[in-house]
């Protein structure tokens, strides 16, 4: 335990003697490491700890909150005493049991990051540089990230909950430049998991800078991208990012609550194509986006959130499910113990379809096909979207032709979920991280190939 539950029990009845609703106490101890390689020398070797506590006291629709980096009891006494200071009147003593519980893990660690030389690790960037830059002349230059985090949770509150959570992750990213008649073209590559370091025996660096680099060689040869509505094929994996921004953001429980989502009172309704179910799960061994408990230590659930395309649930932490008279359904989440949970993702995506992939591009006729989606952002009151494409390719008469150069599409969420014609059966997910409100953390995204009828894309070709 990062703290004696005797002195947590303290500290909860302490934030209650004001007379609070709710009290929780949240502990982290986190440690990482991360290196990078800029052509062929090793810029930067950087590690860190940061460990401290956060206390909540909820009154009402009032929350205090106030957090340490002392993890002795005097040091969380004054952080409850702080948060306490919103109650409005004495409320006396109040005594909280704790409960410990035993969260069910979703992937056993075999090799923990921090148990592994630099040494290997360092390795590892160089064998990507070398893959790279084997990819062909015009690579000039290449970028290797390497990183790795162990955070350890204890969640405490006065509902009784006792339960701790030890996540760990890893990562592994290329970049590359590639220098030809065009300009200059980059390519990106990564793989990111929450395991430990055995994620080097099954995922191979030299594959993924293979991949950053023909991604960056491609676009030497590309072509200005059509303008206009066209039909477009979301390649498996890569595409989750889009529903993730399109239509997660806007079926979190906060934005309902503040009428500031294109889903409120929605539910029930159709909002997609009946080939669309999405969902949202922190349980999927491995992703980027998995915990055993959320950081109100709510156990992590699968959460069908579209099933056939009608509107059947909300995203919920404990906050906002308190006030509807509900179970948060494990999506409370914080960047850090200095930061109040709110309402986040996990690993959310599309389920798997009927359609072939290979017959899905052969019966579209024409249209684009985008590999791979970059960035995004998305108004959830609207429902407005814009995201780049960093790898996409013109159909022609049911087949790849030409690579595009990097465009936008620009659309609507729900009007796109109801654009959704076709879904394959090859599900692939990809690593992310999602910023909200100043925080960020770790999310999954995932879908299988799609084609949707119509999506604008800010093409040059034309002009």
């Amino acid at each position: 335990m990062l703290v004696d539950p005797a002195v947590v029990e303290r500290v909860l009845g302490s934030a209650l003697s004001r007379g609070g609703d709710f009290a929780e106490v949240f502990v982290e101890d986190r440690r990482a490491i991360g290196a990078s390689l800029d052509d062929g020398r090793v810029e930067e070797l950087s590690s860190g700890r940061d460990r401290g506590a956060g206390v909540r006291v909820v009154v009402g629709e009032t929350t205090g909150y106030a957090h340490t980096a002392d993890l002795s009891e005097s040091g969380l006494l004054l952080a409850a005493e702080a948060a306490a200071a919103v109650a409005r009147q004495e409320g006396g003593t109040r005594t909280v049991a704790l409960s410990p519980s035993e969260p069910t893990r979703p992937y056993d660690v075999t090799i923990f990051p921090e148990d592994v030389e630099k040494a290997r690790k360092i390795e590892l960037l160089a064998r990507a540089d070398d893959a790279a830059r084997s990819a062909g002349s015009a690579i000039t230059q290449v970028s290797a990230g390497y990183g790795d985090s162990r955070r350890r949770i204890l969640v405490a509150n006065s509902d009784g909950v006792l339960v701790s959570d030890d996540q760990v992750r890893s990562r592994f990213s290329v970049s590359c430049v590639a220098m030809g008649d065009t300009g200059m073209q980059t390519g990106f590559e990564s793989a990111a998991f929450t395991v430990g370091f055995e994620l080097f025996d099954t995922v191979d660096v030299e594959e993924i800078a293979a991949a950053a680099a023909r991604r960056a060689l491609s676009k030497l040869s590309a072509r200005p991208a059509p303008s206009g509505e066209v039909p477009i094929v979301l390649a498996s994996g890569s595409g989750g990012i889009l529903f993730h921004e399109a239509c997660g953001h806007g079926l979190e429980a906060d934005h309902i609550a503040k009428d500031a989502s294109v889903y409120v009172g929605q539910v029930g309704s159709q909002v997609a194509s009946p080939l669309v179910t999405l969902v949202d799960d922190g349980t999927i061994a491995r992703e980027w986006g998995t915990f055993a408990v959320d950081d109100e230590g709510r156990p992590a659930q699968r959460n069908v959130l579209i099933e056939d395309g009608i509107l059947t649930d909300y995203m919920w932490d404990y906050l906002r499910a308190r006030q509807e008279g509900r179970h948060s359904s494990g999506n409370g989440r914080r960047q850090s113990y200095r930061d109040l949970p709110m309402v986040r993702m996990t690993n959310t995506f599309l389920v798997d379809g009927e359609s072939d992939p290979e017959e899905l591009l052969a019966q579209t006729p024409h249209g684009v096909y985008v590999a791979k989606l970059g960035g995004g952002q998305v108004n959830t009151t609207t429902g407005d979207f814009v995201f780049g494409t960093v790898e996409a390719y013109l159909i022609e008469n049911g087949r790849l032709t030409e690579p595009l150069r990097d465009a936008n599409l620009i659309g609507n969420g729900p009007e796109t979920l109801r654009r959704i014609d076709a879904v394959a059966n090859d599900f692939a997910t990809s690593p992310g991280t999602c910023g909200k409100d100043g925080q960020s953390v770790p999310v999954g995204t995932g879908q299988p190939t799609l084609r949707i009828t119509g999506v604008t894309i800010g093409g040059t070709a034309g002009e």
